[in-house]
């Protein structure tokens, strides 16, 4: 007996096989059959979708739960378009804040301003707390004067304004959090990646200085999924500043590596332990991608982590270890970086099937493409960023390097796998969204960035599926509604591939299942 079937459906299983159908049937979480192998069976439950949309459950391949989670409890300043609004804005959560405290505010993006704060304008209004001002792409923060002063100098010498290194250096004054605290915050972020048709996520770098919370933030996710905070499929990329040197045996050729060998593919069917997360450069945003070139209008190429040679230690490293990698790369410069070094790393130990990933893939040059094909590097890209940021993005790259920013087409053509994530809470994080930017290439303003990069509907749900599901090396168990694979699908108001393409980001979701059963909020 099916413990579901789902009837009357416009049903898009991505799988060529057979890529459309009107019944689903389920049992025991996982897809028995379509229409006519299901349609005689006996249902304890019998769900008419009077026409709906079924697809696979959306995969967001790099985003940030416990992040997104806490940003949805902090104050933000992003409403603000002046200093003097800012500083008024700051001087309020001042006022909320205990003496000698720290107030935290979020939203920081210093274009909209037209410059960045000072840390002495924020003393004006810190009453002595410590102001600590997240910016909004996670590569940068604002902090007043009683904030510099516990740093290091060489870290302090500016105006107030820290990246990269330096702001994870200000973020370790008092980190870490609590399991607990960040369990709750993972369990706030699921929630939202449910409402939005998503049944697994990745997540992009716990642990480590930049965007981890807690030195035993694995720990958090595991007491999430006890408590019934975790919801989806959910798979953890470490950052690799968590490696450290070991003494295995040589035939092994292991030189660095997390405690007892931990590596991608360890864990469960619903919380694993994915990619190393390996950071080559900073955001665009904040002005620190690295790139071969200026940014239009300013006389800086951005930064890398570390030195280049470094950088390429560790994802050597990383491959000897075993581990799949996920290269951080915004800047072409970066990825010139990372390419070098995977290059290199195949070399020493060949391993063809790891399913290295470039996070971000920013900025691709039309040479670094074949390089990119031929290490069968999978590119995972934030439609979003250009969808709300392009406008930005595409003046301080110019005219010949805007068509080349977030790629779809050209990752294709060329055999690339493409894939579709947010970077939640950087960006929205609505994959429907997202896949209309991949179509359209419009920013929100109405431009349209590098018209010959658009890909079909089609190509762009497979992004956000098929893909995905490649990626997190879940094609066994996701990406696609087929026999056997689990019964993680999303309800949609409309079909995207029948609608106009402006209408596809406005598609209502109406229900989402993991595992076959309708998860919490859901309408049917």
């Amino acid at each position: 007996m099916l413990s579901t079937r789902l009837t009357n459906a416009r049903i898009l299983t991505m799988d060529p096989d057979r890529p459309v159908a009107r019944e689903l049937g389920i049992w025991q979480g996982r897809i028995v059959g379509l229409d006519e192998e299901v349609a005689a069976l006996p249902a304890r439950r019998e769900v008419d979708l009077q026409g709906a949309t079924v697809l696979p459950g959306f995969i967001d391949s790099h985003v940030h739960l416990a992040w997104t989670g806490f940003k949805a409890g902090t104050p933000s300043i992003a409403p603000c378009r002046s200093v003097e609004d800012v500083l008024a804005a700051v001087a309020e959560a001042v006022a909320r804040t205990p003496e000698g405290g720290w107030t935290d505010l979020a939203g920081y993006d210093q274009r909209g301003l037209g410059r960045h704060l000072t840390a002495a304008e924020l003393d004006t209004v810190s009453a002595g707390r410590k102001v600590f001002l997240m910016h909004v792409s996670g590569h940068g923060c604002m902090v007043n004067t009683a904030v510099l002063d516990l740093l290091p100098a060489e870290l302090a010498d500016g105006d107030g304004f820290l990246a990269e290194g330096a702001m994870g250096a200000a973020r370790a004054l008092r980190l870490p959090y609590s399991q607990q605290e960040l369990a709750d915050a993972i369990g706030v972020a699921a929630r939202g990646c449910l409402a939005e048709g998503i049944t697994g996520c990745a997540e992009a770098g716990i642990g480590g200085a930049l965007f981890g919370h807690s030195p035993v933030e694995l720990g958090a996710y595991q007491l999430a999924s006890e408590q019934g905070k975790l919801p989806l499929r959910v798979q953890l990329m470490v950052s690799a500043d968590r490696l450290r040197p070991v003494d295995a045996h040589h035939d092994d050729g292991i030189p660095r590596a997390l405690d007892l060998g931990l590596r991608t593919g360890f864990g469960g069917d619903r919380l694993s332990v994915g990619a190393l997360k390996i950071y080559t450069d900073g955001g665009m945003m904040a002005r620190t991608a690295a790139l071969s070139r200026p940014y239009e209008g300013l006389d800086h190429t951005g930064q890398l982590q570390e030195d280049a040679e470094s950088l390429a230690d560790t994802i050597v490293d990383g491959h000897l270890a075993g581990w799949q990698l996920a290269v951080h790369a915004i800047g072409d410069r970066a990825a010139d970086v990372a390419l070098d070094a995977l290059e290199r790393a195949q070399r020493l130990r060949p391993r063809p099937g790891a399913r290295h990933r470039i996070e971000h893939a920013g900025l691709i040059r039309p040479d670094q493409l074949e390089r990119l094909a031929g290490l069968g590097v999978t590119a995972v890209v934030q439609p979003n960023f250009l969808r709300y940021f392009g406008d930005d993005y595409a003046a301080v790259m110019g005219k010949e390097r805007a068509p080349w920013l977030y790629r779809g087409r050209g990752f294709l053509d060329h055999g690339i796998t493409l894939v579709g994530s947010s970077d939640r809470p950087v960006a929205d994080g609505s994959p429907l969204r997202a896949i209309q930017f991949m179509v359209e290439r419009a920013s929100t303003s109405g431009q349209v960035i590098g018209p010959d990069e658009g890909i079909t509907v089609d190509e762009a749900l497979r992004a956000y599926t098929v893909a995905g599901a490649f990626a997190c090396h879940w094609e066994d168990r996701a990406g696609s509604l087929t026999p056997g694979r689990s019964a993680d699908l999303v309800v949609l108001g409309d079909d995207p591939t029948g609608v106009d393409v402006s209408r596809i980001g406005d598609i209502d979701v109406v229900a989402t299942f993991v595992d076959g059963r309708e998860t919490e909020g859901g309408a049917l």
